[in-house]
Parts: C-alpha cells; structure tokens; sequence
C-alpha cells in the first residue's frame, strides 16, 4: 500500500521510516540493557525496606541516566559514537577509548528494528494500523531479547503493550474491540491453566508469569481467534529450538529455555499473515469446506 504513497512523495519517506527504526533501535539497546538492572535494584530496595534495613547502593539507574557509557573503561561514548549501525562500522566493532569489542548484537538490533519498520511501512502505509503495528513490533523485539537474557518479561512493557492493543481496537483497527478483550482474557487464562495443570502433575513451574501476560497482550491486538494460531507456530518452533539445543548443545531438559521470544515471533507473524495461515490451514484440513 505504501508503495502508492512513494510514488507520490518519493523515498524521502521510506528513508524517514528507515532512520526512525534505526534510532529506536539504538534505543531499545540501552532498554534491553538496563531495564532488567532497573528491576533488580528495586526488588533489593523492596526487600530492604521489608527487612527494615538500609542499604547503601550504587547511584539511581534509569533509562536516561547515566549517559551512555563504555562497561570496560567507563569512558562515556560520545555522540558521533553512538550513531546506529555507522558508528560501529567505523570503529571497528571496538570501543575508541580502550579497544574493548562491542557486543555485535547492537547494530544487528538497530539495524532489525530500521528494516522492521521500513516493512511495515511497506505493508500498512500511512495509517492508524502502521502505528499500531510499529508499536506492537519494537515492544516485541525488546522483550524477546530481555527474555533470552535474563528469563524475564518486565511488566514495564508487557502491560503497556496489553493496554495499547485494547485502545488501538477501540476503533476496530485490527479487530473489533469485543474480540481483543476476549482475547485478553483467554490468552492469559490458557497459558495459566496450562501452568497449574503442568504444576499439578509434575510439581515443577513450566513457565513464568510473563508469559501469561504477553500471550494476553497478543490476545488484546489478534482477538481471540488467533490465539489457537500463535499457541500453535510458538510451540512448533520453540520444540524444534528446544531439540537442536539438545542435540547441538547437549544441554539437558531441565536448563529452562525462554518461551517469551517464540510467543512473540508466532504473535508478529499472525499480525502480518495470520489470514493467509488460517485459510491455508482450513483448506489443507478442509475443515473450511
């Protein structure tokens, strides 16, 4: 659809989409990053103030303070070396004070999240669902990555992005409001039932609470009828990651493996072709027959 709007305003929009992604993702770096250190830090305060101790800690942390920084060195990182991508290309995947290597993971972040909005720009074109659908994505992204590195999913942003998936179908953007909340509800439900019920049986927690909440806020965006699709492509891809992992790694069945990262990429593709799967599915079965 957007390919009509280029035609009539040129790439400068394209490459605005592409720039904007690319900022947000060196964002979403420091996100991924801090927000997991800002949640320690308060549950140690909360234990304290519940053992009635003082505690004497580091200096307050927050997504906007301390300015960025080498963790080698402490050098802070100047402005012409924190540009996405370009920056860590000229040097040399190194920090310029003492030549510590830098994570590649950070441009292959900022660089995901410029080529995810310039998609979806392509996808929706100029309206309210590419809003949305931006939103939904960089949220997505962000938690995924906390998850495989720390086995959280911060309700910072799962709730957040719960809420916003009910505002946005208040118009019916993605589907009528009746449906998200349904799905709200029966997405978190469906994954706590299985959580008590794996509990009940085995005695040990299959999965966090996290997950419960993210499988609603995907309920809240895709209403409830593509929840059976996305509870389907996570569990297919996380049993196919969870083997190889096995066999390559040979790590045993009882290391946890984060489900939040498949339940995010079974919710992005139904967002994107959650139609085309469901009607492929219905033919192959005939069950649409």
């Amino acid at each position: 659809m957007l390919v009509e709007t280029f035609a009539q305003h040129g790439w400068w929009l394209a490459s605005c989409l592409l720039l904007l992604g690319l900022v947000v993702g060196s964002f979403l770096n420091v996100v991924i990053y801090r927000l997991p250190l800002m949640m320690q830090a308060q549950w140690r305060r909360d234990c304290s103030q519940l053992l009635e101790q003082t505690q004497a800690g580091p200096a307050p942390l927050n997504l906007a303070t301390p300015n960025s920084h080498c963790p080698h060195c402490q050098a802070p990182v100047r402005p012409w070396q924190n540009i996405p991508v370009l920056s860590y290309l000229v040097l040399g995947g190194k920090c310029a004070s003492c030549g510590a290597r830098i994570s590649p993971r950070y441009p292959v972040i900022e660089l995901l999240t410029g080529l995810l909005t310039l998609g979806l720009g392509l996808y929706y074109g100029a309206s309210v669902q590419l809003l949305g659908a931006i939103l939904f994505s960089w949220a997505l992204l962000a938690l995924s990555v906390i998850d495989i590195d720390t086995q959280l999913l911060p309700d910072n942003i799962t709730l957040p992005l719960l809420w916003l998936g009910l505002l946005f179908n208040l118009g019916g953007h993605f589907v009528p409001l009746a449906d998200a909340v349904l799905g709200a509800v029966a997405g978190y439900l469906v994954l706590w039932t299985v959580y008590w019920l794996f509990k009940v049986v085995t005695g040990k927690e299959g999965m966090g609470y996290g997950d419960f909440k993210l499988l609603a806020a995907l309920g809240a965006w895709l209403g409830w009828q593509a929840l059976p699709l996305v509870i389907l492509l996570s569990s297919l891809v996380g049993a196919v990651v969870g083997i190889a992992l096995m066999v390559i790694k040979r790590r045993g069945r009882e290391i946890p493996i984060p489900f939040g990262p498949y339940l995010a990429l079974a919710g992005w593709v139904s967002l994107i072709w959650g139609e085309q799967l469901l009607a492929a599915w219905l033919g192959a079965t005939g069950a649409g027959l």
